[in-house]
């Protein structure tokens, strides 16, 4: 199948591997823009830029995905589905029309728990002990898609957001990889969302890593765990 790949984070290069083993083109790879990173300030590609110029694939970076000539550019493209992972940019309706087979998102949570830009940090933190990744239909709402495949799995006592993100990662592109058979074979099974049942898991800001000490002993660490390595 012909994919149009985005995605920015570590989390998302196991899909975007997957989708290159698996035979599918990917004309296309768009990802953020460098960013300053560390005490020189130095311009960092992002982990989805790096390995989509080991395979040689074209990479693209708009500051803003909405703008009128990025959905004139991904026309071009003539993608049968597109698939998102970790992207940073809410997609606009006109994008999502696009393709045939629409827009697939790897979210990692059991939705409709921790819809939003941190489910893997706030469900630590919340001290949730299970978790897991979902295939979506991405929609014109915040993760509110219909729900194709999910995988569950435990969180360890003492691990850390990055340490869940590497077990959550292939999981998901392992999962991605069969709804996409699914698809194309006619068989998948959409799954509506139950909105009263959501929660949510809003992008981290400095002071969510402050520590409180009214809170207990285990609300801390769970705290430290999720939020891991900011405080």
């Amino acid at each position: 199948m012909r994919i149009v790949f985005l995605g920015t984070p570590e989390f998302a290069v196991p899909s975007l591997r997957a989708l290159i083993n698996t035979g599918h083109e990917i004309p296309a790879v768009f990802t953020q823009p460098d960013r300053p990173k560390g005490r020189g300030n130095q311009l960092s590609e992002s982990p989805v830029k790096v390995t989509a110029r080991q395979f040689g694939l074209p990479v693209f970076q708009p500051e803003r995905i909405r703008r009128p000539e990025q959905l004139e550019l991904l026309k071009t493209f003539g993608a049968e589905m597109m698939v998102v992972v970790g992207y940073g940019q809410i997609i606009p309706q006109s994008i999502i029309d696009l393709p045939r087979f629409g827009i697939l998102n790897v979210h990692a949570s059991l939705l409709p728990k921790y819809r939003g830009a941190a489910p893997i940090q706030w469900a630590i933190a919340n001290g949730e002990t299970i978790t897991g990744v979902t295939i979506m239909q991405i929609d014109a709402g915040l993760d509110t898609g219909d729900m194709l495949l999910k995988s569950s799995l435990s969180i360890g006592a003492d691990e850390t957001a990055p340490e869940l993100s590497l077990r959550l990662a292939p999981l998901g592109a392992d999962l991605l990889v069969k709804a996409i058979i699914s698809i194309k074979t006619g068989t998948i099974a959409r799954e509506k969302q139950n909105d009263a049942e959501a929660t949510f898991a809003p992008i981290l800001k400095k002071e969510d890593g402050e520590i409180r000490w009214s809170r207990t002993a285990g609300e801390i660490y769970n705290r430290l765990r999720g939020f891991a390595p900011w405080p």
